[in-house]
């Protein structure tokens, strides 16, 4: 009986202290997981970390830093027009919570600014990024005016720019991808609007999005360049939303040679069936480049589109790939 018992405590001796091994190993996992994404800076309104605003935040950041700045930023609802400078590299924002860390302004175009002029579309932004290299995960950026015409939420003006999970909330021109020359990924983001909520130059990339389209209007208005080979294209996204049926479009063309391409994406009963608008212009059909691969859903009707847009062949389908669409640059999102 006595030798059983030491059997028996010595595999129970043994048992433990592989628990033990385990959680030093894990304990360690974690510390070391910790330690790579330990922020540069906390921001908290309450006074807890190193700064109450973000703004406050960005501007400690180091002008041409050519490593990756940290800020983590609690929850609360941050009432700032932000700034991020070009000086202001490699910035990364990481929310605390994606619904519950909110960077909001309320200006909109037609608001007075101290001179008595209207601020315009581009005075609207309640957050300006000027910086190369910004991203940010788990933050939900906002243009609270609410619906009083062109409102901007992020005025995104920077090359390689990333947001993983995060929300643009507003009504008319929610999202401006400012400039040709810049390339934007978003993957896993939301993004909410009613006429040409997401509009620009810039060559963006929307991977897994949910797009919300409110009231009626168009889901892009985009500018790109003649000399830029790819706009906006969508993967893999979902649209949804409450406007009516058939009363909102793809897209129009803000600049005549307008670039968007949904691939695999979801498309509702919302979704007018021509797909496009031409902005009452007809040379814009000739210079414009609207196409599709593979819709599906109610608003999915490839036999009613407009005869000046597209259904991508296989072959033209396989050229969207992330490093030919941002030109050897390929977003990396943990």
């Amino acid at each position: 009986m006595r030798f059983t018992n030491n059997v028996a405590d010595l595999i129970l001796s043994n048992h433990n202290m592989k628990n033990f091994l385990f959680c030093i190993l894990l304990s360690f996992c974690l510390v070391a997981n910790a330690s790579e994404v330990k922020p540069d800076f906390v921001v908290a309104s309450d006074g807890s970390g190193n700064f109450k605003t973000v703004q406050e935040a960005i501007n400690a950041v180091p002008d041409f830093r050519n490593k990756t700045t940290a800020i983590f930023i609690k929850k609360g609802i941050y009432k700032e027009k932000l700034v991020l400078a070009a000086s202001k590299r490699y910035v990364k924002f990481i929310g605390e919570s994606l619904k519950e860390t909110i960077l909001t302004y309320d200006d909109y175009n037609q608001k007075k600014n101290i001179f008595g002029e209207e601020k315009g579309t581009s005075g609207s932004s309640s957050f300006y990024i000027y910086g190369e290299g910004f991203s940010a995960e788990n933050i939900t950026f906002e243009n609270s005016s609410g619906p009083v015409g062109q409102a901007v939420a992020v005025w995104a003006g920077g090359d390689k720019l990333i947001f993983n999970n995060c929300r643009f909330l507003g009504f008319q021109d929610t999202l401006y991808t400012y400039g040709a020359n810049n390339r934007q990924y978003y993957y896993n983001c939301y993004i909410e609007g009613t006429v040409d909520f997401i509009f620009g130059a810039s060559t963006a990339w929307f991977e897994s999005c949910t797009i919300f389209c409110k009231k009626a209007g168009y889901i892009t208005a985009a500018s790109t360049a003649d000399t830029t080979k790819f706009g906006y294209v969508f993967n893999k996204c979902k649209v949804i939303g409450d406007a009516p049926a058939n009363s909102f479009f793809l897209g129009r063309p803000w600049r005549p040679f307008a670039k968007v391409v949904y691939l695999n994406c979801e498309l509702p009963g919302l979704i007018n069936p021509q797909g496009w608008n031409n902005w009452s212009k007809e040379s814009n059909e000739q210079t414009a480049y609207y196409a599709e691969y593979k819709s599906r859903g109610k608003g999915a009707k490839a036999d009613q589109r407009v005869r000046w847009s597209h259904q991508l062949t296989e072959s033209e389908y396989k050229t969207y790939t992330l490093e030919n669409v941002f030109q050897g640059w390929v977003p990396q999102v943990k």
